[in-house]
């Protein structure tokens, strides 16, 4: 797995970019793959409150609906709405043209309890076997 090292990452497969009181949310590679033939997003509108560890919308597959769980909480500020209607950014780049929502973060502190790209390629790589 090639990570993003400037991300932080949830065990349940989402990362976030911090940027001072913003963060960026998306889902990892590893979880784009296990999902496989991606056909529906759900996301929330702007001004909804995402909270850490909660889901904030679904991803469905042919063979599954896996929920998305916030790994920050804050208030959503932007979607990216084009994503639904353009679900192959997410296998040909999830950490850029693939990210979901931009949130004003309620507590930066919760970055504390993330992991770092090493960490979570361990945790992938156990899940995966």
């Amino acid at each position: 797995m090639d990570l993003p090292k400037d991300l932080k990452y949830a065990k349940t497969h989402e990362w976030v970019r911090i940027n001072g009181k913003t963060a960026t949310l998306g889902i990892t590679a590893f979880a784009v793959e296990q999902l496989r033939d991606l056909v529906y997003l759900d996301l929330p509108k702007i001004g909804a409150t995402v909270k850490q560890g909660e889901p904030f919308g679904e991803i469905e597959s042919v063979k599954a609906v896996s929920d998305l769980v916030a790994p920050m909480s804050g208030i959503v500020t932007k979607v990216n709405a084009e994503l639904a209607d353009h679900l192959d950014h997410l296998n040909s780049d999830p950490y850029g043209n693939g990210w979901m929502l931009e949130v004003a973060l309620g507590d930066p502190q919760e970055a504390v309890g993330l992991l770092d790209a090493a960490a979570y390629e361990k945790h992938a790589a156990a899940e995966h076997h």
